[in-house]
């Protein structure tokens, strides 16, 4: 992220994992959010502890219940991030409120630039996003995707609201279920990876707390030297690799019992699985 970024005014509809992640990105002290930024939450318990945080107005629909409508107000950017079966119902709630202009982002997953284009009115743009949940602590990694009204001035504000978070990657929409099984589900993928390393030490001898703490080191450290060094991942393993050595040994029984396929296996079902969820639903 740039030493300090200036954004317009955001709302954010609703704040759960997601849309709070991005929120904790907006409100870091070099970030400067020009009008604010207010986010919408169905209870006043969970809207009450958003309204302490620096330019953030809370909304909770329990207590206003057209809360949406009063967010987009005035609103440059309005980031939708409830859950994706609400979204429909929300874009017809929202859709006369949005001003000329205005900069519409899904961060619901599966939720197509087409639904939303064919429901808010000619006059906003509309960007989807995959973020995933590193962004929580700044580490994500977001997929935008370019509706066919945006611009690439679009583009450039919208990136700007997720590199506070995170890296972003441009692509376009028929790529964007591709991303989610990577960068989206991805950190389900290392987190498997932890649990079976964990089990695996836990079995050899070691306590569950030495074996969390060797096998979260040992992610972190090669996730950060990955991240470093000028080497690709395949020569960063062939670096510890050494010829008749243990990790020899072990990479070998991983290709036999066929890693590789089972990855790919793996990708290609959570991908079909992005496409039967971004499908219209039967009328």
């Amino acid at each position: 992220m740039p030493l300090s970024t200036s954004l317009p005014r955001i709302a954010i509809l609703g704040s759960g994992s997601m849309g709070g992640a991005i929120l904790s990105g907006l409100v870091r002290p070099e970030v400067d959010v020009d009008g604010g930024i207010t986010v919408t939450n169905r209870s006043r318990e969970k809207a009450a502890p958003l309204a302490e945080l620096p330019g953030v107005t809370s909304l909770a629909l329990e207590d206003r219940p057209e809360a949406n409508r009063e967010a987009v107000d005035g609103a440059a950017v309005v980031l939708v991030a409830v859950k994706p079966a609400m979204v429909p119902d929300l874009l017809h709630e929202i859709a006369d409120a949005l001003a000329p202009g205005t900069i519409v982002v899904s961060v619901a997953a599966g939720v197509t630039v087409a639904t939303f284009e064919a429901i808010l009115p000619a006059h906003v743009s509309v960007i989807r996003s995959m973020p995933n949940t590193p962004s929580i602590v700044g580490r994500g990694l977001t997929g935008v995707s370019a509706g066919t009204r945006s611009s690439d001035e679009d583009l450039a504000v919208v990136r700007s609201v997720f590199e506070t978070v995170g890296e972003v990657l441009e692509v376009p929409e028929s790529k964007l279920d591709a991303l989610s099984t990577i960068s989206g589900s991805g950190p389900a993928y290392v987190f498997y990876l932890v649990e079976e390393f964990t089990r695996a030490a836990i079995g050899k001898g070691f306590t569950p707390e030495e074996a969390d703490l060797m096998v979260s080191q040992t992610f972190l450290g090669a996730a950060e030297l990955l991240a470093s060094s000028d080497k690709t991942a395949e020569e960063l393993r062939i670096q510890v690799t050494s010829p008749k050595g243990t990790t020899e040994r072990a990479v070998a029984v991983l290709e036999a019992a066929g890693f590789e396929r089972t990855f790919t296996e793996a990708t290609d079902a959570a991908l079909a699985r992005a496409r039967e969820l971004a499908a219209p639903a039967p009328s």
